[in-house]
């Protein structure tokens, strides 16, 4: 899957940096083209010369080539890349790459790109750990970034803890399976919906929940990735859909998620409903701030319109539709109830109760149910190759296969 790939790996200052070259040698055997750029703290860890015999191709460490004062052209490096690969990825350039601090080529090219970017940190693990690192993971991971989650396992320092940069064999593998799966979805027409809902109770106030967006952000990239053209419906929320295969659709109310949805279902192949919609709505909004001064405040809430429940109501034979249940008790039971009441194919479960899921986290574990009763147990992963088993999954379904039922 990888011959004739072009593929641009960036290096920067960590002692990790000695795997690259086994990596470059796997992806040359691979039949890639590999073009190799690192930061000036990479050299010191290993040569340019080694890469540039490996890669058959000179290495670029300076925006200008020392004796004749050119220009290496980072734009041009962009867009010739199939995909971006940075490995080992330092916290100093993680904060740079996430902020745009635009010092070094390695950052200029990534700040170029035109094509998916893996990245993979590698660091001790209280600099991983430390809550300005995971920010600035989160915040790449938010511009459609795919971060290669770094190892458990012995550091440079001698301590032993998340931080060990990924084996080039699996970075191989990621790669391979990435161009494999990304033509799964080809020209598959995706609805995923994203984010909370507000529901206003005054100008300044509303009814809403914890959810981030990050699982159907990550679901709506991970689909465009795979050739899907992609429209994402989302509540209120700071992310970003950085892919050109996502057309956003930005709403704030359960009623107007509902029109959004009622309008873009009928179009789309696959429905993946991932929105955490309110289900209850305040039956009057006041025109002015409620005052805090008041003696006793009775709020009377209705129920928002089950957009789920009518889309499915509608499906058409050759839709896919997929549902989200988060339960608190008796969970299997009701995600089977919600799957069998609300015509679903596939319905994801999560549980508060499983560590590592819920709201605002990077992580998830979910269960996956189909309407035919199979259960797919998951562990707790990251979104993001949450995001991939859910496509890969339903990727392999007659109906994505076949166009039929």
């Amino acid at each position: 899957m990888l011959k004739g790939k072009k593929i641009v790996v960036g290096i920067t200052g960590s002692i990790a940096a000695y795997k690259i070259p086994f990596l470059v040698r796997l992806l040359i055997r691979q039949g890639a083209e590999v073009r190799v750029i690192m930061t000036p703290a990479a050299v010191d860890f290993v040569t340019p010369l080694t890469l540039s015999t490996l890669s058959m191709h000179p290495v670029v460490v300076d925006p200008f080539k020392a004796q004749s004062g050119e220009w290496n052209n980072h734009v041009d490096l962009g867009q010739w890349a199939d995909v971006m690969v940075f490995a080992p990825v330092t916290a100093n350039t993680l904060g740079k790459m996430a902020h745009g601090i635009a010092d070094n080529f390695v950052v200029t090219a990534y700040l170029s790109a035109k094509c998916p970017v893996f990245i993979a940190p590698a660091m001790d693990l209280d600099m991983y750990g430390h809550p300005s690192t995971q920010h600035n993971i989160s915040t790449l991971q938010s511009y459609g970034n795919i971060i290669i989650e770094p190892q458990v396992g012995e550091l440079a320092s001698g301590l032993s803890g998340p931080g060990r940069l990924e084996e080039p064999e699996k970075i191989l593998l990621i790669l391979e399976r990435f161009f494999t799966s990304r033509q799964s979805l080809n020209k598959k027409k995706i609805l995923v919906t994203a984010g909370p809902t507000h529901e206003k109770i005054d100008p300044v106030r509303f009814l809403g929940n914890y959810s981030t967006g990050k699982m159907g952000f990550t679901l709506a990239f991970e689909a465009a990735s795979r050739g899907a053209e992609v429209t994402l419906i989302t509540g209120p929320t700071f992310l970003n859909a950085s892919h050109a295969g996502i057309r956003r659709v930005d709403v704030e109310s359960a009623d107007e998620m509902y029109e959004a949805c009622m309008a873009e279902a009928p179009k789309n192949d696959i429905i993946i409903m991932a929105a955490a919609v309110a289900d209850f709505k305040s039956k009057k909004k006041s025109a002015v701030k409620i005052k805090k001064t008041a003696a006793h405040v009775t709020l009377e809430l209705e129920p928002t319109r089950d957009i789920l429940l009518e889309i499915g109501r509608q499906k058409r034979k050759n839709q896919v539709l997929v549902g989200f249940a988060l339960e608190t008790d008796n969970e299997l039971e009701n995600a089977r109830q919600k799957l069998h009441r609300k015509n679903l194919d596939f319905i994801i479960l999560n549980s508060l109760r499983d560590k590592g899921a819920g709201f605002g986290l990077e992580t998830n574990k979910i269960t996956m149910i189909d309407k035919a009763g199979n259960v797919q147990h998951g562990n707790v992963k990251t979104k993001q190759e949450i995001a991939s088993d859910i496509l890969d999954i339903i990727s392999e379904t007659q109906i994505c296969s076949h166009g039929k039922q």
